[in-house]
């Protein structure tokens, strides 16, 4: 079973890994951040999971998911894994409620080397640019900007309103990277997980995280 959060836990460096936190938002593209999960769970990475309300509604009607559990979060790799693999990862997951906003990773004192929020909502961008800390998902992002962490935004919902750009300007002069899921087709994606793997090359980028998907101009053939 994965660890679920507590205020008192300590904040630690994992021994073989780094350790990221992973906001998930009720836009469209539940996609993108399994695959993002999956590929840092089994990279030996620690990461610690919000998702909004909306986000679970996405993660249901999207993925099937109704536990925020690793079997049913990462169903092929969990099945496929040895019994050890699965007990290491579940211990390097760690999931938070989203209305516990005194969780540890809402803490400044919490070390990690950057936050996603994939795929953010429109609705999460400009709690975010506004600076509302009422729920755990806006708070982790609000406390990684005041650090100067790395804070990667993916928003997914177009067009974009007048008022998500300025929010997106809000938040990229704070310091946050906006990530927008847009494919590159220079690499003739041949599949949806090849237009996925994209989007998630280039957050993995950006998070400084080695990995082998075709994300990149010299890859192309």
């Amino acid at each position: 079973m994965p660890k679920r959060s507590t205020r008192t836990a300590a904040a630690r460096r994992t021994p073989r890994g780094r350790r990221f936190v992973l906001g998930i938002s009720g836009a469209s593209g539940a996609a993108y951040a399994l695959r993002l999960l999956e590929l840092l769970l089994s990279a030996g990475h620690e990461v610690h999971l919000v998702v909004s309300d909306y986000g679970r509604r996405l993660l249901f009607d999207e993925a099937g998911i109704k536990n925020l559990e690793p079997e049913e979060l990462l169903p092929a790799w969990w099945k496929a894994a040895k019994p050890a693999a699965r007990r290491d990862a579940a211990r390097r997951l760690v999931i938070h409620p989203h209305k516990d906003v005194g969780a540890v990773i809402a803490s400044g004192s919490f070390l990690h080397d950057g936050m996603v929020v994939v795929p953010c909502s429109s609705a999460s961008l400009g709690a975010m640019a506004t600076g509302s800390g009422s729920n755990l998902l806006c708070r982790a992002a609000m406390v990684t900007l005041k650090e100067r962490r790395p804070l990667i935004v993916c928003h997914r919902e177009m067009p974009l309103s007048l008022i998500d750009i300025r929010n997106m300007e809000t938040l990229a002069l704070a310091g946050a990277t906006i990530c927008s899921p847009n494919p590159g087709f220079y690499l003739h994606p041949k599949s949806v997980a090849d237009i996925v793997d994209f989007t998630v090359g280039k957050i993995l980028d950006h998070l400084g995280v080695e990995h082998e998907l075709a994300t990149r101009w010299e890859n192309a053939d």
